[in-house]
């Protein structure tokens, strides 16, 4: 089925501006603003003693995480990369961040082990975004997410409303994921901005 002309051009114009000019804090942040909006909201909302991102580029989401949790007074961002080389000092320095450096699949276990036992865990999946990767991130680190909290797979709009990424990509991984895995639900409300970058992607999990 085509895509509406005037929406795909949207797209891309938010994209460019996205991957081009976006920044927090004057760091390159590459995340949809729509998506970051609803994702404060789940923080304050769930308020979990850990938030898992994977993937962190310059380390611009990281902060913002760091800086959310700061006007809670509560939690941590544990940032996990292949490369940490890009980090900017800002990041580095903050107390509310902790990052390990290696493939996402890899360091599981050392991940798991900075998370106390008896915490509640966000995860936000935003690595390269490779079918496989994604899949078995998710079934690895699903197992940290606690029940009412959310793990957030990111890009789920390549080539379901941007022709970027790889095919198939997060998208299809996470149809995956759930074909095999019901202790997680599609939230639908998180997508209610009109706009996402991560269509089926906020996994509610259930039980």
């Amino acid at each position: 089925m085509s895509q509406n002309p005037e929406r795909k051009k949207i797209l891309e114009e938010i994209q460019e501006r996205l991957m081009t000019k976006s920044t927090y804090w004057g760091i390159p942040t590459l995340k949809n603003p729509m998506d970051f909006w609803v994702y404060q909201e789940l923080i304050h909302r769930c308020k979990p003693d850990y938030l898992i991102e994977i993937g962190n580029f310059n380390g611009g989401s990281a902060l913002a995480f760091a800086h959310m949790f700061e006007l809670l007074g509560h939690g941590r961002v544990i940032g996990v990369d292949i490369d940490h080389s890009n980090l900017y000092d800002a990041v580095l320095d903050h107390p509310r961040i902790t990052f390990t450096e290696g493939c996402a699949v890899k360091v599981f276990q050392k991940v798991a082990k900075l998370v106390d036992v008896g915490s509640s865990v966000m995860v936000i999946e935003d690595s390269s975004h490779e079918f496989d990767l994604t899949l078995n991130i998710l079934n690895l680190y699903s197992k940290l997410v606690t029940a009412g909290s959310y793990f957030i797979v990111e890009d789920g709009i390549c080539h379901h409303g941007l022709d970027v990424g790889p095919k198939p990509g997060p998208f299809e991984a996470t149809q995956a994921f759930l074909d095999k895995d019901n202790s997680f639900e599609v939230d639908r409300s998180c997508e209610n901005f009109g706009i996402t970058w991560n269509p089926s992607g906020f996994l509610k999990k259930i039980k």
